[in-house]
This record gives structure tokens, C-alpha cells and sequence, in this order.
């Protein structure tokens, strides 16, 4: 049975103090001089108003329960970092996602002398992984720290007397739906209900508050309740989750000191970060860390450790698998979601099976009404286990069948961009029955995955309409006729006929980029910069990614308008509070795990096939490492922090020709040799 550890006293004696964003950051503590990679971890990158929608929450590695603050004003995650007032603490966070953010249960309020008014205004603040603190004018400090599905408040009173202020029924977005709670002496323990993201669906949380040192609970108002300390400088909460019963939430509490919980913490997250060592620049370094951070944040691990979970129809399950929800599929299966089968095999091999698991449940494309946590949506499931099944995962594909046809039958093909979409997720099924030996079936999906042609040429063709370029023509979600028309990843040589060849297309991939037509500040066009690698010209995606990584872009396309108005010139990924572009969330790691992928030299070439494009890394060299043992190297030749083009490739000592590797090729370990150029070498990948 895979298992996140629940603890590892790694690390002793070290005080571990994070970096803070690179703007007006006076307020916050600096960095200390160590080598822990935690402190390479920017909490704060992304954390200003519609610039990533991330929180600087005391978190822990796919963890449904993370520790953050909550700010007046805030955006999706309750959080703005150039406020000053303080709400309290909430305990679920799902991460960058959009309609106004999900999670935001159980609020905390520290309070002086029994006063639910009590003013919490900031004074400094300062976060690293697993740990948030904050220093209030009023002198009241507030410390959190984390371990899986268990959190930690201590709060440290300037006068003894002293309590807090809870509110069962807080949740981002007012979407509380109801709660039952029980008092006993100096617990709470219970279960809320919550819509979750787009209020589709809910999901339930049970939890168990203890805090040692109060003096009472009791009721203030309808879900709401008061703490009186007992006449103590410091105040501790100890908080248990569990998506099962309250039983296994008390299960969670344990009571080490708050320092070994936090170093805890850290050493959980060096573990993961340390499974990607990269060198090069310090402020690459630690965007990288930063962004990779990020990427490592959802989904979350539900089950307990006898293997008991709450399935999506309510039911309570056991199983010898880790179970993982909190999904953001239609978003994530691009990117992060590859980064993790790639980078995280051990807990990917889990998080596979558990979205297998999604079917016999009930299954929906958004959220159903017992989710037991936070989540989104689950669109391209099926690209996601036959991506998982040929990168040699164990998914149960013959199980799983007759649930996978159904879906099928009812995919959506009512505007431009849902027939593509649709087209694709019928190629993967077509691809998943011939693994299951159905090959009339496989042909008949591969037939109705081919019909994406028809809407192509109706839709997509003709680049003369005055609407190609308008966000949302045609009825189309979140993107542009221009965006949209290269979503062909499963046939991108029939996308080529269909454009006219490919000088053709070459033609009309020039024009998309030279025109700025690309928007980075949401996915439906995120494959497009590495199209360019299925050409006679694989050096305009290098220096493409180049440009979209670090460099100064022009980005005219935003979520809330169209081209033309107010555009943006400047770097997408910046490590600091207002880090991407406005309106560009992270969704649950998805825009990290782009940088995190191309930053070294990396991106998937079709999300169902196990192949990956090769650019040039950012770094002069990069080491995957592991836990079965094997690493895989790459190294930079003639490495300038400007060369972006490819001179020369060679894999294991052999000259490699072509501009792609296969993910077996990857984790059987080996050592890749890049030479780098500042001139593109027309020869090489073609």
C-alpha cells in the first residue's frame, strides 16, 4: 500500500525561514542562508488579486487540510497579500481554481477579552512550506503548521485574557450549505457541508477541534461559537480532518510541540522538491522551487490508512489503494497531472487508479453531491488513464469499460470547441478498447474521434471571419476560433491536410504568434507554442518557450475580454505576489506545472501518448532522482543563460537526431547531453 508518510523527523535544530516575494516585501522576514530547498519556496508568488489565485496556507503535500488566512478585501482563496485586515484562519484551500474559489471551512478568529470585534490588522507576516505566521498591531501572534489531514494553531496573546472566535459555517463565496457540531469540555467535533467549486455539487468534511488550554465553549449565535481561554499568554487548536467520520478526525490529533510539526512539515516537502535538483541563476532556482511548490498542492490524499473512504455516492469503501479527490481534470490533465506520472510515480500510481475508481460510483463531468473534498471537474478522465495505462501504470481499464462507453455516449459536441474535445476523448476510448482486445468497438470510436474533421472545416478553416479573433464566438468556453482551431493533439498530421499542408500550416502558425493571438492566461491554446516540433522547424518552439518562460511577451487575450483591449507587455511568470498575468489562474497547479515542465528542457506532445518534446532547459544542469534508486541526468553544454536554441543532443552517449523522448526512455535513468547555440541549428529535430 502507497503511502504519503504522515510524519518524518528529519530535520533538528534548523529554524527554516522561506523567501518572500520581490516586491514591497519589507513587512515580511527575509530568507536565511540554508541549503533545505523549502527555502528556495516563495509562499507568496501569485497571492495578489487575479494574478495566479493562490494563498500562502501552512499546507502539506496533498493534503485536504491547509491552514490559511483570510483577508478583507480577498479573491479566490481568501487571501490578498497587500491587505491589512484579517478575518482569521481557514482550513481547506483548493488552490488558484476559478468561480470565485472553493474550500474556506472553519474560521478562526483569535480575540482579545472575549471581544468578537476585535481588530486583527497586519503588522509582518512570513510563511515557508508547512508554516504561517502573522504578527497583528494589537500584538496578538499567530502561528500554523500542518501535517496530513492535521493542523496546529498556537496563538500567542499579549495579555492573558484571551479566546477565539469560531465560525462553522464560514466558506468562501458564502457557499455553506449545513453543518452539526458536539461540545464536550474542551472539544468540538462534527461534519460541514459545503458546495464546492462553481457551487456544483458538495462535499462533506468531518473534523475534531481541541484546544488544551480553554476555559470554556459555548454557542454565539447559530453555527457560530466562543472560546474563553484560561488566563494563559498562548492558545493551541489542534484540528483533525477526515472525508469519513469524526472518529478518524481524532485519530489525526497527536501532541509533539509545534516545532517538531513544523519541521516535520519542511522535511516532507524537501523530500518531494529534492526529486527535481536544479542548478543555474538563483532567481530561476527559485521560481522553479516556487512553481513546483505549487504543482504539488492537489489532488488530495481521502482515505485513511486502514483504507476506508467515502466514495462520491456517499457510500463508505475500503480498499488496499491510497484514494485521492479534489479534482481539476479538464484543466490539469495537460500539465500537471504529467508532471506528476513523470516526477511522482508513487503517488501516481494511486492517483490513477482513484479516477479509475471515479466511475462505479457516479461519476460526473463536475462535481456530484457527496464529494469528500473540494474539487472541480473531471472532463478528459478517460485521456488521463489511457495517458497513465501506456506510461506503464497498473489502471483497471477492463473494470471500468462499460462506464467509459457510457460516458462516451453522452459527450457533448453542442459548439466548436466541444467537438473537438469530444473528438479527442473519443480517440483515447478507441485507443483503451484495442488495449482490452475490443477492436470493432476501437474502430468505431477511432471512426466518431475522426469526424473531428467536419467540425473543423465548418469552424476553423476559414481564418477570413471577423469573429476569429473574439473571445467566446460561436458559443465557444473560454478562448477564441483562433485558439481553439489547433486542439487536435491525437492527429496534428491530419490537422495539417486539413490546413493545407504543411507549408500551410507553418504559415498559419507564424501568423497566430506574430499576430498575438495566443493567451497564456488560460489552457484551451497551452500545446500550441510546441506545435512547432511537428514541423520541418523545431527551433521557433525553442525559442517560443524561451520567451514564454522568462522572457517580455505581448499577451492581448485575457478571460474578460477580447483582443485589443488593455494588453499586456511583459514576463508571464514573475515570483511574487502579482505573478501572472491578470485573470490567469493556477488551477490547482496546472500553469506551475507548464513552467515546471518546459523550464527543464520538457513537455508532452499528446496526453495519451507517453512522448515528450525536447527544448532546452533554463538550467546548466538538472538531476531526476527517484525513490526506486535510478536517476536521469541532463546536462547543458556551452550553457549561457541566453542560448535557447539546440546545436546537438546526445542520450546515454549515442547522438540523438530526433527532438523527442519516450517516458520509458526517461525513468529507466540515463544521461542526457544538450549543446546549446545562440543561432537555431536548422538540421536538428526536423
Amino acid at each position: 500500500m502507497r503511502r504519503i508518510a504522515f510524519l518524518q523527523m528529519m530535520i533538528i535544530g534548523i529554524l527554516l525561514v522561506s523567501s518572500c516575494s520581490s516586491e514591497e516585501t519589507k513587512q515580511d522576514i527575509p530568507k536565511t542562508d540554508t541549503k533545505e530547498l523549502i527555502n528556495s519556496v516563495n509562499v507568496f508568488l501569485g497571492t495578489s488579486g487575479d494574478h495566479g489565485q493562490m494563498s500562502p496556507s501552512a499546507s502539506y503535500p496533498f493534503s485536504m487540510l491547509s491552514i490559511g488566512p483570510v483577508t478583507s478585501p480577498h479573491t479566490h482563496t481568501g487571501y490578498e497579500y497587500y491587505a491589512k485586515k484579517y478575518e482569521g484562519f481557514v482550513h481547506t484551500h483548493l488552490e488558484g481554481v476559478g468561480c470565485t474559489g472553493s474550500g474556506g471551512n472553519i474560521l478562526i478568529k483569535p480575540i482579545l477579552a472575549s471581544n468578537i470585534q476585535t481588530e486583527l490588522i497586519k503588522q509582518k507576516q512570513h510563511g515557508e512550506p508547512g508554516y504561517y505566521e502573522v504578527l497583528f498591531e494589537n500584538g496578538i501572534k499567530s502561528e500554523m503548521t500542518v501535517a496530513h489531514n492535521f493542523g496546529l494553531h498556537k496563538y500567542h496573546f499579549p495579555q492573558n485574557n484571551n479566546g477565539l472566535f469560531v465560525d462553522l459555517s464560514y466558506a468562501l463565496s458564502g457557499r455553506f450549505v449545513d453543518e452539526e457540531h458536539h461540545i464536550a469540555e474542551n472539544t468540538v467535533s462534527g461534519w460541514i457541508d459545503t458546495k464546492t467549486t462553481c457551487s456544483r455539487g458538495i462535499y462533506r468534511i468531518y473534523y475534531y477541534l481541541e484546544i488544551p488550554e480553554c476555559q470554556s465553549i459555548v454557542e454565539a449565535g447559530e453555527h457560530q461559537l466562543l472560546i474563553e481561554g484560561n488566563n494563559t499568554s498562548d492558545l493551541l487548536v489542534y484540528v483533525g480532518f477526515s472525508s469519513v467520520n469524526t472518529d478518524y478526525a481524532k485519530e489525526r490529533i497527536q501532541k509533539n510541540s509545534f516545532q517538531q510539526f513544523r519541521l516535520s512539515a519542511a522535511a516532507q516537502w524537501n523530500r518531494l522538491l529534492t526529486r527535481i535538483q536544479v542548478t543555474g541563476e538563483e532567481d530561476r532556482v527559485d521560481l522553479f522551487y516556487s512553481l513546483l511548490y505549487r504543482g504539488l498542492q492537489a489532488p488530495y490524499l481521502v482515505s485513511e490508512e486502514d483504507g476506508t473512504y467515502r466514495a462520491i455516492d456517499g457510500s463508505v469503501q475500503h480498499t488496499a489503494d491510497a484514494i485521492y479527490n479534489g479534482w481539476a481534470i479538464w484543466d490539469n490533465y495537460r500539465e500537471q497531472l504529467p508532471m506528476l506520472s513523470l516526477f511522482y510515480p508513487d503517488q501516481y500510481a494511486d492517483i490513477a487508479k482513484s479516477i479509475a475508481n471515479l466511475y462505479p460510483y457516479g461519476k460526473d463531468n463536475w462535481a456530484t453531491k457527496h464529494e469528500p473534498s473540494p474539487t472541480v471537474r473531471t472532463e478528459h478522465a478517460m485521456v488521463v488513464l489511457l495517458d497513465a495505462w501506456k506510461k506503464g501504470y497498473d489502471v483497471p481499464l477492463n473494470e471500468i469499460k462499460e462506464y467509459l462507453l457510457k460516458e462516451a455516449e453522452s459527450l457533448d459536441y453542442g459548439s466548436p470547441d466541444k467537438a473537438l474535445e469530444s473528438s479527442y476523448d473519443c480517440w483515447a476510448l478507441s485507443e483503451i478498447l484495442k488495449i482490452t482486445g475490443d477492436e470493432k468497438l476501437s474502430e468505431k470510436y477511432r471512426q466518431k474521434a475522426m469526424e473531428y474533421k467536419q467540425y473543423w472545416l465548418k469552424d476553423f478553416a476559414d481564418l477570413t471571419k471577423n469573429d476569429i479573433d473574439r473571445m467566446q464566438a460561436r458559443g465557444l468556453y473560454q478562448g477564441t476560433i483562433w485558439q481553439y482551431r489547433w486542439f487536435v493533439p491525437f492527429d496534428v498530421e491530419g490537422l495539417k491536410e486539413l490546413a493545407g499542408g504543411e507549408e500551410a500550416f507553418l504559415k498559419q502558425l507564424d501568423r497566430f504568434f506574430e499576430e498575438n493571438n495566443y493567451n497564456h492566461a488560460n489552457q484551451p491554446d497551452l500545446q500550441v507554442p510546441g506545435l512547432y516540433n511537428t514541423t520541418k522547424e523545431p527551433w521557433k518552439s525553442q525559442k517560443l518557450f524561451r520567451e514564454l518562460l522568462l522572457d517580455t511577451v505581448v499577451q492581448c487575450y485575457f478571460n474578460n475580454n477580447s483582443k485589443g483591449v488593455d494588453p499586456y507587455i511583459g514576463r508571464i511568470y514573475k515570483n511574487q505576489p502579482r505573478a501572472y498575468l491578470r485573470t490567469m489562474d493556477d488551477d490547482a497547479g496546472t500553469m506551475s506545472s507548464w513552467f515546471v515542465l518546459r523550464s527543464l528542457g520538457l513537455s508532452a506532445a499528446n496526453v495519451g501518448e507517453p512522448v515528450y518534446y525536447l527544448t532546452a532547459p533554463v538550467f546548466k544542469s538538472v538531476k531526476l532522482d527517484w525513490e526506486s534508486g535510478k536517476t536521469f541526468t541532463i546536462s547543458v553544454e556551452n550553457y549561457n543563460k541566453d542560448h535557447f536554441y539546440i546545436k546537438s543532443v546526445e542520450l546515454n552517449g549515442e547522438t540523438l537526431s530526433r527532438n523527442w523522448l519516450t517516458h520509458q526512455e526517461i525513468v529507466a535513468g540515463g544521461e542526457l547531453v544538450i549543446r546549446t547555440s545562440d543561432v537555431p541549428n536548422k538540421k536538428w529535430g526536423i
